[in-house]
């Protein structure tokens, strides 16, 4: 036999029993084969609310706490302390900042209020009330600037009836809605029985809303309000600042509203923004949160 012959006898052999070899080894899974990858897949558990709520609680305290947290003040302290800065600006403006969290659901917080003693001249609200017959009749005696029926949406759309409150009597609310809508709808404008300004006691509404001013906090839930001058005395701040708080409160469903109680099934479906911080500041000064508010 001739070394080519030989060589080639022993390669086969060898390929041989590696074939066998392989036959008898039983099938190797890999860490990507499908079998492997189906025994490490893990089912996570679903947590209902409750879990989930005490969860988001629990990592709420093990989160790193704010810097400013060590640098909060009482309302009369950050009074003083404002006060000094501004010495030399008896004219300047106390401003209240009150941050909210805007949760799934809630609304943008707004609402009415009257101070305790008003920084500034309150300007007057331009009033436009859909109603007929005798409704229509007490909004001018209430003293509505413009007053009538379906014949105003017209004139509301092509921009020749201006006004900053519109109010809506129940009878009316639905045909003036599909071309309104759209319309005051995107201003925040349109009357709704949410807000109140769809009811059937539109004098009795006119009467209350003299007198004050609106508020309203932007897409992320803050609150900006200018809410004392600087040459008031502390006292008077103070009030402001503690009648204001109130307010948002009550609006933002932090505290129960009287006016509420007599529905509710409302009210607790309402959901709650929560108050974050509350800062005050001047225009020179810093912006102080405030620990006791």
């Amino acid at each position: 036999m001739s070394l080519a012959a030989l060589q080639l006898a022993v390669r086969c052999r060898q390929c041989s029993s590696t074939l066998q070899l392989m036959r008898q080894t039983p099938h190797r899974q890999f860490h990507y084969s499908p079998a492997v990858l189906a025994r490490r897949e893990k089912k996570l558990p679903t947590l209902s609310k409750k879990q989930l709520a005490a969860k988001e609680r629990k990592r709420a305290k093990k989160a790193p706490k704010s810097i400013y947290d060590s640098e909060k003040m009482t309302l009369s302290d950050a009074v003083e302390v404002l006060r000094a800065v501004e010495v030399a600006s008896p004219n300047a403006t106390y401003e209240l900042v009150v941050k909210t969290e805007m949760g799934k659901g809630s609304t943008i917080p707004k609402g009415r209020f009257n101070l305790p003693r008003e920084t500034k001249s309150q300007g007057k609200d331009r009033i436009l009330v859909f109603a007929e017959g005798r409704q229509a009749e007490e909004a001018k005696k209430a003293g509505a600037d413009i007053v009538g029926g379906l014949e105003l949406v017209e004139g509301i759309i092509s921009g020749r009836y201006q006004a900053t409150m519109f109010l809506c009597s129940r009878s009316l609310i639905r045909p003036i809605t599909p071309r309104l809508g759209r319309v005051l709808g995107p201003r925040g404008l349109m009357p709704s029985e949410r807000r109140g300004t769809v009811t059937d006691d539109i004098a009795g509404y006119i009467r209350r809303l003299k007198g004050t001013s609106e508020w309203k906090g932007d897409k992320e839930g803050t609150i900006r309000q200018p809410i004392a001058k600087m040459h008031f005395p502390v006292s008077d701040v103070m009030k402001n600042v503690r009648y204001f708080i109130t307010v948002v409160k009550r609006a933002t469903g932090n505290i129960r509203d009287p006016l509420a109680d007599s529905n509710k099934k409302e009210a607790s479906q309402k959901p709650v923004n929560a108050i974050t911080r509350v800062l005050l500041s001047t225009r020179q000064g810093p912006s102080i949160q405030i620990s006791d508010a």
